[in-house]
């Protein structure tokens, strides 16, 4: 048995009554056979006679997002769960690059044939709600108790490249080796310069996956080295240590932990290897530019501190995400962090005490001269010649000879 949402039972109760078979499929299958909690489920429908039919089916129970049409799937968001709906299809190689398949589907295939275009095993398992019993074409649950990736036939895998890096990143997350076949297959597929046709941002996306389900991402890294792909992403194999000791500390905000993972990669690059290697795997201008800011603060915390260093540091950077990009590194920062949480700093700057509204309520006029004044002033309070607003007056009525 597969544990599955009981509020799914509501949906399968509605199919089955129109005599549809849905069969819960793919990623949710292997998660729940690894005992890892997932809400996104993929569920396959049997003796569906249409496209248009699922999704008059499917708006009862929500707003229906059908931009997998063309590939057979149908998305809902229902009760906190995200669910894929798919009519049992087949793939085949047309044209060069990711987008390069014609798809068909079917209503009365069988659940091997269908299963048969999946990429490997331990995704091809599947559990029939209505039986309610697994199904296990190509035997993907006795290669998870083995802990070997294997795929599940090498002419379909060679169409999409992209399998390449899930490889890698399966065999990451989830501690497993790599079958002998695949990894000659891949070889392959990389001297081939196969992953060539992939655009950057597919490729990201499954180096994130790495990056951040993996209790030990050095694993996907050397995986990549050994089948020659690590030169789509520099050479990071140096920064290893640092990128498994973070593993053991992320967030709770996933692109916190996907621009910290990312600078524990590149930690000892310069600004110009830093740009090339963001740049390289994704667009998002914001990712390098706080990658930037956590490598090029990365060695201060080497450096004792008096409170006017943290106070000036907290200006340019998230002191906390530094420090456990620093612990992951050169294993030191818990008493910069410790003061920085004691002076209120951990996560942001501290607030200014005198505004251009109090320079105004003073009696100044609004000129360019504020923002030098304002400047100072913060100076000043970085440096606790004040601490209060009264304080502040004073200093102010000093600065200015008023």
């Amino acid at each position: 048995m597969i544990k599955y949402p009981s509020e799914l039972n509501t949906i399968f109760y509605t199919l089955i009554q129109q005599n549809i078979k849905p069969i819960i499929v793919g990623g949710f299958i292997r998660d729940s056979l690894l005992h890892i909690d997932s809400k996104d489920i993929d569920i396959e429908l049997y003796n569906l006679s249409s496209f248009d039919e699922l999704e008059n089916i499917l708006k009862k129970f929500g707003n229906i997002n059908s931009v997998g049409k063309s590939f057979g799937i149908s998305k809902l968001r229902y009760k906190n769960l995200d669910l894929d709906f798919s009519l049992p299809r087949q793939d085949s190689k047309i044209k060069s690059g990711h987008r390069g398949f014609k798809i068909k589907t079917y209503s009365h295939i069988d659940f091997k044939t269908a299963t048969s275009r999946r990429d490997f095993t331990i995704n091809s398992i599947g559990y029939d709600i209505v039986d309610k019993k697994i199904l296990d074409p190509f035997n993907g649950i006795n290669d998870l108790k083995n802990k070997r990736l294997k795929m599940v036939n090498a002419d379909t895998f060679v169409e999409d490249p992209l399998r390449v890096l899930r490889a890698v990143q399966f065999c990451a997350r989830f501690d497993l080796e790599m079958d002998e076949e695949l990894f000659l297959l891949c070889f392959k597929m990389v001297e081939q310069n196969m992953l060539e046709e992939l655009p950057k941002e597919r490729i990201y996306e499954e180096i994130k996956k790495l990056l951040l389900k993996s209790k030990k991402p050095s694993i996907g890294f050397e995986l990549l080295k050994k089948i020659g792909a690590l030169k789509y992403f520099l050479q990071c194999s140096d920064s290893m240590s640092a990128l498994n000791n973070l593993a053991k500390q992320l967030t709770t905000n996933s692109k916190t932990n996907e621009i910290l993972m990312l600078a524990s990669l590149c930690y000892n690059f310069n600004s110009t290897q830093i740009e090339d290697f963001i740049s390289n795997l994704s667009n998002d201008k914001e990712l390098l530019r706080r990658v930037l800011i956590l490598v090029e603060n990365l060695n201060i915390v080497t450096s004792l501190y008096s409170d006017y260093d943290l106070y000036k540091l907290s200006t340019k950077v998230n002191i906390e995400e530094l420090v456990i990009l620093s612990k992951a590194v050169y294993g030191i920062g818990d008493k910069v962090a410790a003061r920085a949480k004691e002076l209120n700093i951990l996560n942001k700057k501290m607030p200014a005490i005198l505004m251009g509204r109090d320079l105004i309520k003073y009696g100044m006029k609004p000129s360019s001269k504020f923002t030098k004044i304002l400047n100072a002033a913060y100076e000043a309070q970085m440096q606790k010649k004040f601490s209060s607003y009264d304080e502040a007056l004073v200093w102010l009525k000093n600065y200015t000879n008023l």
